[in-house]
């Protein structure tokens, strides 16, 4: 096998779910415990209002994921962790070994009296190419999928985005979505030094671009 045979080799295996089975362990305890959002300023953990609305999505590498949920109006926090796999309790650096089965996603806690589900769902669509699979552009791997994950009332409608998107994707020539829509699952929330972390560091990596389609076109 050549250098560039073994190069495809590797990316293909980053982009391969690991089984339960093959799943690092993890570990009993959280790794840390997160508090008040950097730009917001207000909790990042629970409990939150009872007027607000809990979404969490994957689209790509968290950081810059997260910014485009904090800015919009209506929405009570943000905080970025893992889902949607088996090791509990992951880290940042076990997450990115794609052997947990975690993806990099962000809790989004909204006022359904000033954003509706829609709404919010519409910033996930345009914000990404939810058509690349186990990957975002240069972010290569299972942790970098597209992906929401629901609660049982919050199903309908995201299964409802996601055929309106499409229809937008095929009317311009796209590829189908490959994001997942399931049930959601334990959020894990991430070191602190990932929460917030483009406002931390302006000039930080952000890798997140989108088709440049409106969700509503």
């Amino acid at each position: 096998m050549d250098l560039f045979d073994r190069m495809n080799d590797r990316m293909a295996k980053k982009q391969q779910m690991p089984t339960p089975e093959e799943a690092l362990p993890g570990r009993t305890t959280p790794i840390v415990e997160p508090s008040t959002h950097y730009v917001l300023h207000n909790s990042i953990v629970a409990p939150f209002p009872e007027n607000t609305e809990t979404l969490i999505v994957g689209c790509g590498c968290f950081w810059g994921v997260e910014r485009r949920f904090w800015t919009m109006e209506g929405i009570h926090t943000t905080a970025v962790g893992y889902s949607g796999g088996f090791t509990p309790n992951p880290t940042y650096e076990e997450v990115c070994t794609g052997k947990t089965g975690h993806n990099e996603v962000v809790l989004v806690v909204f006022d359904p009296a000033k954003v509706v589900l829609e709404d919010v769902l519409a910033r996930f669509w345009e914000a990404h190419d939810p058509t690349q699979g186990m990957r975002q552009g240069n972010d290569i791997g299972t942790q970098y999928r597209s992906g929401l994950y629901v609660t049982p009332e919050q199903r309908a409608v995201a299964e409802a985005s996601k055929v309106k998107y499409q229809e937008v994707l095929t009317a311009e020539g796209h590829g189908q979505i490959s994001t997942e829509i399931v049930a959601r699952t334990e959020f894990y929330y991430a070191e602190d030094y990932h929460q917030q972390y483009l406002a931390k560091n302006p000039g930080g990596y952000c890798g997140l671009g989108g088709i440049g389609l409106k969700y509503c076109s």
